[in-house]
């Protein structure tokens, strides 16, 4: 087994009879069905997959998700039937057992790149136009604050990755994560933080909220959340207009148009205004990136927008998400008329780099 393999599954993890398979090039996704059948996504989309040790009945399905959510210091039981769990190094496990299942357990692995690739080599695999390349850069090198848009499994953890690595090596990147999936970002002074469930007493429970919080006091120079998803939303914005700039985040959202209605959605479940959302979205982001994932697997960046604030018919201030420039991954790249006086700042920072 070589390095670059143990870094990926994770040290001290044993996933017995998915072992071999993980290990397999190119495997981005593993699934166990509560019957027993593996499903795996070399690229092209889930096939079934034959195991030499197959597991033998629904109940070997579920000893095996408690036992792989316990090595990663989750619980799994009839009190906690859904769990998600990471590694230190990227591999992302969600698992589900009975009842919310028929029976049994029905698992789901994401595993991480073997190597974290730079913006330079995202652009050689046809991630992102040439002519796109050196904005990126400008915006990390510029500290923008940057917000990460696609759907499950487009390339946001990927992008946001190859984000990080552009980051000078002097700089403290301070990560939030609800489970590990950003792994090693190869950086020296990088703190990663992940939330703690609540202990059988109910209590020690940590949340994003309190993670995020907790990061200002850390001496950050940039804060990351690995993704958006509840009203933390809010803690983080809070914390990026108060003079935290060159943080990343990502969220779930089909295009920078539909930002604006998902932060509304996060903001609402912590009691804040959609107005107080709006002035404080447009301050806290510069940049929002859209990647998106093609039928046939591919992942490219699709947009290259921002937030903006409207005054609405009543008076009340509204957010949109405006696309600057878009790709459809293969043809020719459209702008908007904003486009030029946006990206001019930051190719200009790319232009006294070199």
């Amino acid at each position: 087994m070589n390095g670059d393999v143990m870094r990926r599954l994770g040290a001290g993890v044993y996933f017995g009879p998915l072992d071999a398979v993980m290990h397999e090039p190119g495997v981005t996704d593993v699934a166990v069905t509560p019957d027993g059948c593996v499903w795996v996504d070399r690229g092209d989309g889930m096939e079934e997959h034959s195991l030499v040790r197959a597991f033998g009945s629904p109940e070997q399905v579920r000893a095996f998700a408690v036992q792989l959510c316990a090595q990663m210091g989750r619980r799994l039981d009839d009190s906690h039937p859904i769990c998600d769990a990471g590694t230190l190094d990227g591999v992302r496990l969600h698992a589900v057992i009975a009842p919310i299942v028929p029976f049994g357990a029905s698992i789901s692995l994401r595993l991480p790149s073997s190597r974290s690739l730079t913006l330079d080599q995202l652009q050689r695999a046809g991630m992102m136009p040439l002519a796109w390349l050196d904005v990126l850069e400008g915006l990390v090198g510029m500290r923008a604050t940057l917000l990460v848009c696609g759907g499950t499994g487009s390339g946001k953890t990927t992008l946001l990755k190859a984000l990080l690595r552009q980051c000078d090596a002097r700089e403290r990147i301070v990560t939030v994560e609800e489970t590990r999936e950003l792994g090693s970002l190869g950086h020296a002074d990088c703190v990663s933080l992940v939330t703690r469930e609540a202990n059988i007493e109910g209590a020690g429970e940590v949340g994003l909220s309190d993670l995020v919080k907790a990061t200002v006091r850390m001496r950050p120079d940039r804060i990351v959340l690995g993704e958006c998803r509840g009203p933390e939303v809010t803690d983080l914005l809070r914390a990026f207009n108060s003079g935290h700039r060159g943080g990343m985040a990502t969220i779930h959202a089909d295009g920078v148009e539909r930002v604006p209605a998902r932060l509304m959605a996060l903001g609402l479940l912590a009691d804040v205004r959609p107005e107080a959302i709006a002035a404080m979205s447009e301050g806290a982001f510069d940049a929002v990136l859209y990647v998106k994932r093609g039928p046939d697997g591919r992942r490219w960046l699709a947009q290259i927008g921002r937030l903006e604030t409207q005054e609405g018919a009543n008076g009340s201030l509204r957010l949109v998400g405006r696309s600057l420039a878009s790709w459809d991954g293969e043809g020719v790249q459209q702008y908007a008329p904003q486009w030029q006086e946006f990206c001019s700042g930051y190719l200009q920072w790319t232009a006294r780099r070199w």
